[in-house]
């Protein structure tokens, strides 16, 4: 049965699992985790009776499980998803989503080499903010790429770990480590909050985008057995101190643990980031013990109002999260939905919020659920 504790469903989408939504005006567009379904895109002006206007087929072996739309343009991902065909090829597809019911596939840009492809990106309207394998590189590493020319995305910069580009005579130094790879970048202002899959998260210096420039960086692992998902500035000061959220993914163990959580932060001075907290949903971790992946922290909204963040918590659905007050984030509410038909527990895999405050949160597995906050 599902819970709420002051949220409403006000709407159901039955569609397959997917990765990402995006909303944009009055239009849903969910990206999807296992092919042949690559992004549907749904008109959601009545939230309570969501259409479907099209949708958007990716080839077996493939997946396209990450969107972002901005100035009519539609972003998707092209990863390898076990055995892709390489002449399909990883990247982006950029679309034409002026009219949201024909989205015009204007390009697709592909990683150099055989990779596998592009994971998680932002997009601004004019840069895309990017992960993708290339050539000569071990793991993804973080690129901007400049959408000014749809039809001709031109990389602006690029930025790695140093030991990464092992065919530019790099020396590689994690043969007995999990190898490296930017998961996604975020921007904020001239910096780039960039998060890496088991090598923590690194703040950018962007001022000049051709020359991305290390600031600072922090990597709780091995110690931390979860890898960072998400490394999110938040756009207002809170007591006075610049603050960023750090979310783990509870995935890819390193070894049995109990869920994974979120960190807070202290950026003020960021050349040496500071953690002055953490959030665990209430009761989910009682006494330490391990518990199987996927029921603990994935990620923050990215888009959000105030200072309550909405949190996909995998098998415990929404959690709205109160980090007025940085040393002591609190939740304020969940949603935890129904397991969808055939499944034990639900996977809620990210959730984005509209400039009215709905929450539209889509589970890995299938379905997405629209949720109304009711918190004063």
């Amino acid at each position: 049965m599902a819970r709420a504790s002051n949220t409403k469903l006000v709407g159901y989408i039955d569609c397959p699992g997917g990765g990402q939504v995006s909303r944009d005006g009055d239009t849903l567009y969910v990206s999807h985790m296992r092919p042949p379904d690559g992004t549907s895109i749904y008109d959601v002006s009545d939230p309570k009776h969501a259409k479907l206007l099209a949708k958007i087929e990716v080839p077996i072996g493939w997946h396209s499980h990450k969107v972002r739309v901005a100035n009519g343009l539609m972003v998707v991902n092209y990863e390898k998803f076990r055995d892709g065909a390489p002449e399909f090829g990883g990247g982006l597809g950029i679309f034409d989503v002026s009219t949201p019911s024909k989205p015009r596939l204007l390009c697709k840009w592909r990683v150099t080499g055989e990779g596998g492809g592009v994971h998680r990106f932002d997009f601004d309207g004019r840069y895309a903010y990017i992960s993708p394998t290339a050539e000569g590189y071990v793991g993804n590493i973080m690129m901007i790429l400049d959408l000014a020319n749809p039809e001709k995305p031109q990389e602006v910069g690029r930025w790695w770990i140093p030991g990464q580009h092992v065919a530019g005579g790099e020396d590689y130094p994690w043969n007995d480590y999990v190898k490296p790879r930017c998961h996604h970048p975020l921007r904020y202002g001239d910096r780039l909050y960039v998060s890496y899959w088991h090598h923590g998260f690194f703040i950018l210096d962007i001022a000049d985008l051709s020359k991305p420039m290390l600031v600072s960086g922090l990597n709780p692992g091995p110690a931390d057995p979860h890898p960072t998902h998400t490394a999110l500035r938040l756009p207002m000061k809170l007591k006075g101190r610049d603050i960023m959220l750090v979310a783990d993914e509870d995935v890819a163990k390193l070894r049995p643990s109990p869920p994974a959580f979120a960190w807070v932060y202290d950026v003020t001075f960021e050349r040496q980031p500071m953690p002055i907290a953490t959030f665990q949903v209430p009761g989910l971790d009682p006494d330490g013990a391990p518990q199987p992946p996927m029921m603990g922290c994935h990620q923050p909204s990215e888009r959000f109002h105030g200072t309550i963040v909405p949190f996909a918590w995998f098998a415990r659905g929404l959690r709205l999260v109160d980090v007025s007050d940085p040393f002591a984030p609190i939740e304020v509410g969940c949603y935890e939905p129904d397991a969808p038909e055939g499944y034990a527990i639900p996977s809620s895999n990210d959730v984005t919020v509209d400039p009215s405050g709905l929450m539209y949160l889509i589970d890995r597995q299938r379905g997405l659920s629209i949720v109304e906050s009711r918190v004063s």
